[in-house]
C-alpha cells in the first residue's frame, strides 16, 4: 500500500449517490470514479441522454476481441440508434445484456453492492454496477472500449496505437438523433 489511507479489499466506501460499495478488487477503481461522474452529470446537467466510454474491463476483450466495443444500455431506442450509427461508420459495436440476474453477482453482505462480481460475466457485472447510478428516466449507453481503444496493427480507420474509436459513431448519433 502506498499509504495508510490507501483503499484495501474489504473497505466499504460511500458513493456520491449515497450507496455503499464493498471494495473486492482495488484494480476496479475506475468504476468507483465513473459511478460518481455518472451521478454528478445527471444531478448537475439533467441530460436528455448519456453515453460513457471507458476502457473498463479486460473481460470485454475476452468476449469480443479487438473488433467490437461492448454496448450496454437501459434504452432500446438510443441503443439501436447508436448501433446503426456505429455500423454506418464502420466502428464495430456489439450489444451486451443487462439483466437483474447479474445483480446477484455484485450483491454484498456488508454494503449495498460489491465493486466487482468476479470473473463470470465480468464486463456485464461492471456495466450492471454502473447502471445502478443511472436514473430510470435517463436513457444511457455504456461503451466498454477496452478492446478497441488501442490496437497493435493498422485498421481501416486508424493506424496502430490509439484509435479514437467511437468519435465517428457518436458524431453521427448526435447529428441524427439530437440535432436533426
Amino acid at each position: 500500500m502506498p499509504d495508510g489511507l490507501a483503499q484495501r479489499p474489504g473497505d466499504v466506501v460511500r458513493s456520491m449517490k449515497g450507496d455503499t460499495v464493498e471494495v473486492i478488487n482495488t484494480d476496479a477503481e475506475g468504476r468507483l470514479v465513473l459511478c460518481d461522474v455518472i451521478w454528478y452529470a445527471q444531478e448537475r446537467f439533467k441530460p436528455v441522454a448519456m453515453v460513457d466510454l471507458a476502457t473498463l474491463t479486460g473481460a470485454i476483450i475476452i468476449g469480443l476481441g479487438h473488433e467490437n466495443a461492448g454496448v450496454f444500455s437501459n434504452d432500446d431506442t438510443l441503443c439501436n440508434a447508436f448501433l446503426k450509427a456505429a455500423g454506418t461508420e464502420g466502428e464495430g459495436a456489439w450489444r451486451m445484456p443487462l439483466a437483474p440476474a447479474y445483480d446477484e453477482l455484485i450483491k454484498s453482505n456488508i454494503a449495498d453492492m460489491k465493486n466487482t462480481g468476479g470473473r463470470p460475466a465480468g464486463s456485464i457485472t461492471a456495466a450492471q454496477f454502473l447502471k445502478r447510478f443511472v436514473k430510470d428516466e435517463t436513457p444511457w449507453i455504456h461503451l466498454d472500449i477496452a478492446g478497441v481503444a488501442s490496437v497493435k496493427k493498422d485498421t481501416d480507420l486508424a493506424p496502430k496505437g490509439a484509435t479514437g474509436w467511437g468519435v465517428l459513431a457518436l458524431n453521427r448519433l448526435i447529428a441524427e438523433t439530437f440535432e436533426g
